[in-house]
């Protein structure tokens, strides 16, 4: 499924929806280039699950947390990531526990070390503003997928 977004609020509203279906062990992969706004989609999803405050790309720190009432979601950005092996001295698995919520923006620096995706959103640059393409890869992503669009 392939959705024309042509502003932040509409990338946040992407979000948003995809997270009025999340229940907990989610796993999400973004993908695109620099700019295309994954973490702005992130940033709909996290406020949509009830969080108030600045949701900043942790770019550097490679994880965020968010404890949001009954979730706990981590926000990860691994491009600086300079070997997948880092997320094994990171905890990766500690991380994707079956319970928590995770977004991964550069999944394919986490070579094989990272769960696999429930849903995978590719955003790209067009003439108009961006697209984004939603990929359903388990039978949870299809589920949030059916009751989100």
């Amino acid at each position: 499924m392939i959705i024309p977004l042509k502003n932040e609020t509409e990338t946040t509203a992407i979000g948003a929806k995809v997270a009025s279906c999340l229940q907990g062990g989610e796993v999400i992969y973004l993908k695109g280039e620099l700019g295309t706004g994954k973490t702005t989609l992130v940033r709909g999803a996290l406020n949509k699950l009830g969080f108030v405050g600045n949701v900043k790309s942790p770019t550097y720190t490679i994880v965020e947390p968010y404890s949001i009432d009954s979730h706990v979601v981590y926000h990860f950005d691994l491009y600086r990531l300079n070997d997948s092996e880092e997320l094994e001295s990171l905890g990766i698995r500690d991380y994707c526990d079956g319970q928590s919520i995770c977004f991964f923006e550069w999944p394919e620096k986490g070579g094989n070390l990272l769960p696999n995706a429930d849903i995978s959103l590719l955003l790209s640059y067009t003439e108009e503003g961006r697209n984004v393409e939603l990929t359903t890869i388990s039978e949870i992503g299809k589920s949030i997928l059916a009751t989100a669009f």
